[in-house]
């Protein structure tokens, strides 16, 4: 809805509301009073069911997670994907994806993953739990791994390699040249 559409909704329905033939203290006797007579409610009611929240548009589901991790002790910065259910591993964390969300082309681009990270230390029986949560590519600091040796971000949701991948406009009655 334009603002222009929004706006004149709300001046036709204070228009509904009857003249605004004074205010308080102007007028004769049985002029409208604003004040005291329900008007400011009224004219509230109207201004607030007039605003239209925007809607959240679904996202895109991707069934692979581009990462970038860093080790801190060599400078190593690697690029890896990860698949949705499957484990990548990055020097001694275990990385599983369980959801992977873009938005779509429309909209503003940012990619979610809930990212489940564990470690497994040389000598122990068990992976211990760093982080287990939704990061963001737009803020990679806002849910981020707190680990001394490894960082890890999410870089993008991505389409499997080989599939195909939506085309963004019409092809129809163009050749390949």
């Amino acid at each position: 809805m334009s603002v222009l559409s929004t706006l004149g909704g709300v001046l036709n329905r204070l228009a509904a509301l009857g003249p605004l033939s004074g205010i308080a203290g102007e007028g004769g006797p049985g002029a409208k009073r604003w004040v005291g007579e329900g008007n400011c409610t009224a004219v509230a009611a109207v201004l607030i069911s007039s605003i239209t929240l925007p809607t959240a548009a679904e996202t895109i589901s991707e069934p692979v997670a581009l990462l970038q991790g860093l080790d801190k002790i060599t400078a190593r910065v690697s690029k890896f994907e990860a698949s949705v259910g499957a484990v990548a591993r990055f020097g001694t964390l275990s990385i599983r994806v369980r959801d992977c969300e873009k938005n779509p082309p429309e909209e503003t681009p940012e990619s979610a993953a809930f990212l489940e990270i564990d470690e497994m230390r040389p000598g122990d029986n068990m992976a211990r739990r760093l982080f287990s949560g939704w990061m963001f590519a737009s803020s990679p600091a806002l849910s981020a791994l707190e680990h001394p040796v490894y960082d890890v971000n999410l870089l993008d949701c991505e389409a499997a390699s080989g599939s195909p991948r939506a085309a963004s406009g019409s092809t129809a009655g163009k050749d390949a040249r």
